[in-house]
């Protein structure tokens, strides 16, 4: 039986998946790859699978699985079973074989293999935000009565569960400063953002993201959703919780007490820290990122964001005073604005008009089973199509 610790990385192919094995390919000795998952990402699969020679490699579309399976033959990673479908998603991150679950699929889909790695009792790493956006309190009862550990992967949550009382507990915690860059569109004339183009939207200042995230962040979206994701992590409520502006994405956020002390997380804006301290928590381990020199930093700014600017941040915040089924509804209609955005169908402007469309139908109160969820969520997706058929 090996002493290493196993591994299953739902994303693989992106960012944090990339990322994270970068952190591992550093502790050979401790850490061993389960499985590995894709969308379509074939090649890219391919090469990781040929470097960490999981047990498994689960590719969601059909024939990239066939096609992945294929040219794996032969090679140093033959013995690497490859799985198709989301179900086969659950299946890697639930298996008795696996200790820890690196959460980074993006979006909805992430839900069900996260919520059944929780209900599975591994250290789930959390960067999939909307598995608690969608299903907050379901997911946190998984975490509680599987004996399950749930650490965040965000930098932000990160930073907070690192500037937190050990234990986490809550008293003399006054509220939560949730900093954000502001993305590429801080000091943009409002009366100009309807005609932001998607490579203005997608080139983030400081973090290299995919696209919808990258999107997310210059709709401050991603910060909307990180604020919802914070009071289930947390246990606080909205009103705690204080956005900043912060561009230099220096601080990657902040505990205010009742003291008077604020305890802030600094240090370069790179994944593999928080990747690296979720991994080896209570400890630390090297990342590979440089440390911060202080000397070269020549200013931290702040300020508090712009609703008008930002509509969207204004909108997370009104959903998750109303419930559960809203926060479902501006979660689904977000993707569905955002993908409709990347596609040129939407103008920028009209992501948060099809989002406030869709919370107006969402009905309150908050849903107790996963049914109810998913039903909610291909609700919302519906007339989120709807209204953007609406408008063309």
């Amino acid at each position: 039986m090996s002493s290493k610790t196993s591994i299953t990385i739902l994303g693989a192919t992106g960012s944090i998946g990339v990322s994270t094995l970068d952190v591992i390919s550093r502790h050979l000795d401790q850490y061993t790859v389960f499985a590995l998952t894709a969308n379509t990402h074939v090649e890219k699969l391919l090469a990781q699978c040929l470097q960490f020679k999981p047990h498994y490699a689960v590719m969601v579309d059909e024939a990239s699985a066939q096609q992945l399976s294929q040219l794996l033959q032969g090679t140093v990673a033959e013995e690497t079973k490859v799985l198709q479908g989301a179900k086969a998603l659950e299946e890697v991150a639930s298996s008795e074989h696996v200790d820890y679950v690196m959460a980074a699929i993006v979006g909805a889909a992430g839900l069900l293999p996260s919520l059944a790695a929780a209900q599975s009792g591994k250290r789930v790493l959390l960067a999939n935000k909307e598995a608690l956006v969608m299903s907050g309190q379901l997911f946190m009862d998984a975490i509680r009565d599987n004996h399950a550990e749930l650490l965040p992967i965000d930098s932000e949550h990160n930073a907070i569960f690192q500037s937190m009382p050990v234990g986490q507990n809550l008293r003399g915690v006054e509220k939560i400063l949730l900093t954000g860059s502001g993305g590429p569109f801080r000091n943009r004339e409002i009366d100009t953002l309807h005609a932001v183009t998607v490579a203005e939207a997608v080139a983030h200042p400081n973090w290299d993201m995919g696209k919808k995230i990258s999107v997310d962040s210059a709709t401050m979206m991603n910060k909307g959703l990180e604020v919802i994701e914070a009071c289930w992590l947390f246990a606080v409520n909205e009103k705690q919780i204080q956005v900043v502006v912060h561009p230099q994405s220096t601080i990657h956020s902040m505990v205010s007490y009742v003291d008077g002390s604020v305890i802030a997380q600094l240090g370069n804006p790179d994944m593999r820290t928080p990747i690296a301290y979720s991994l080896a928590w209570p400890e630390r381990m090297d990342a590979g990122v440089e440390s911060l020199d202080f000397f070269d930093l020549a200013r931290l700014d702040f300020e508090q964001p712009n609703f008008e600017r930002f509509p969207c941040l204004r909108l997370a915040y009104e959903a998750h005073r109303a419930g559960g089924y809203a926060s479902i509804a501006l979660n689904a209609s977000n993707e569905i604005a955002v993908a409709a955005f990347l596609q040129g169908e939407i103008l920028f402007t009209q992501i948060p008009q099809m989002i406030e469309h869709c919370l107006a139908d969402s009905p309150s109160g908050t849903p107790t089973h996963i049914n109810e969820i998913l039903q909610q969520d291909s609700h919302s997706r519906e007339k989120a199509l709807a209204w953007k058929l609406d408008q063309a």
